[in-house]
């Protein structure tokens, strides 16, 4: 189960980018608000020891309790729905003897864990429509379950998710294809009815406020309040220049201190790098996000079986693109979703979940190449 440590196995530049990010984001967040700095570092430390815990840990016998996994993430979500606390118009919030976290953002590493090791299992068998639609009403279940929260934003994430387990699973690019040539044209329907002014064409699973951040995305002329806190995260990050105008300034201007964009803690904290560390801060964020993927996706090259391969898959593709979302959304060159910038915006819940899955890939390292 543990094995002993040979430090030439062992990823040191992960877990160095992986902290180095989050302590960006200590900094950041302690800008945004002061208050939550402190509960932001209790995180990074209690997720940086757990991750190296988990990453001794031999992922295959963690793997065996998959149903157990995929039992307790859809009784969570479940919950959520029935007794979960509401806020911002979605109800997405668990409270649990004092614990209050979000079951959507577990949700993520459940599921690649669950998938890891039930496609380990059928692997030969993978591309058989028995498995396949298994695979899928297995997905749908906890996907529509964060669906009606709702929450559009992490339900597309997970569904990016699932893509990218099917596809490093070993799945047939026939079918990749196949999916594609359906997906893109409902995807450009879908959009196209969201874009009507006329809220009874309106899809069953798009809410009206999501409707206006598209408009706003597209005509943001036509509904200034709505494209009002991107436009001023992109003032907010043009006016870093190169260097930024200074860890926790006292300028009236700048967006914490104007209160010029809502939850700058949380979606726009990049605003708050670009602005206070300039071109220099935001470059890093961006080269750690994509030093963080690539180290990923360079495990799942090398992993020893399917399962590590498909859990070092789908974190490297977990943190780039949903940081590609985040900072699209701060820099305005896509829609408002609400996706955070992993390991840098604030949310205990997701943080730790991201430091688990970072542990499984460092676990899957560890065990990568021959004989072992």
């Amino acid at each position: 189960m543990i094995r002993k440590l040979r430090l030439r196995d062992y990823d040191f530049k992960l877990i160095l980018m992986v902290v180095a990010l989050s302590v960006i984001g200590v900094m950041s967040i302690g800008s945004a608000d002061s208050t939550l700095q402190a509960r932001q570092l209790a995180g990074v430390v209690a997720g940086t020891f757990l991750m190296i815990i988990l990453s001794f840990f031999n992922y295959s016998w963690i793997l065996k309790f998959y149903w157990g996994m995929y039992i307790v993430n859809v009784t969570l979500l479940a919950m959520v729905r029935l007794m979960g606390e509401s806020g911002g118009g979605a109800q997405r919030w668990l409270k649990i003897g004092g614990l209050r976290f979000q079951p959507s953002e577990t949700a993520k590493i459940l599921l690649i864990l669950f998938f890891a090791q039930f496609i380990m299992k059928y692997k030969d068998k993978l591309n058989t429509l028995r498995i396949i639609g298994a695979s899928t009403a297995l997905f749908l279940v906890p996907w529509y379950l964060v669906l009606r929260q709702p929450d559009l934003s992490t339900s597309v994430m997970l569904l990016v998710l699932f893509c990218v387990i099917m596809f490093s699973g070993g799945i047939s690019l026939k079918l990749v294809f196949g999916v594609l040539c359906v997906a893109i044209p409902a995807v450009a329907l879908m959009i196209s009815l969201a874009l009507q002014p006329d809220t009874d064409k309106l899809p069953s699973f798009l809410q009206s406020f999501q409707q206006e951040r598209l408009l706003a995305f597209f005509y943001p002329d036509e509904y200034p309040e709505q494209a009002r806190q991107q436009r001023n995260s992109v003032k907010a990050i043009a006016s870093g220049i190169l260097d930024g105008k200074g860890y926790k300034n006292s300028e009236i201007t700048s967006v914490k201190n104007g209160n010029f964009v809502a939850e700058d803690e949380t979606d726009f904290i990049f605003a708050i790098v670009g602005e206070e560390f300039g071109f220099k801060g935001s470059l890093t964020v961006i080269l750690l996000l994509f030093g963080i993927s690539f180290d990923c996706i360079s495990v799942a090259r090398k992993a020893r079986d399917p399962a590590g391969c498909i859990i070092a898959a789908a974190m490297g593709a977990l943190v780039a693109f949903q940081g590609f979302i985040n900072i699209g959304v701060a820099t305005f060159i896509l829609p408002n979703t609400g996706l955070t910038l992993p390991f840098v915006s604030y949310g205990l819940t997701s943080l730790m979940s991201l430091f688990m899955g970072m542990g499984f890939v460092l676990s899957v390292r560890y065990r990568s190449g021959k004989n072992k």
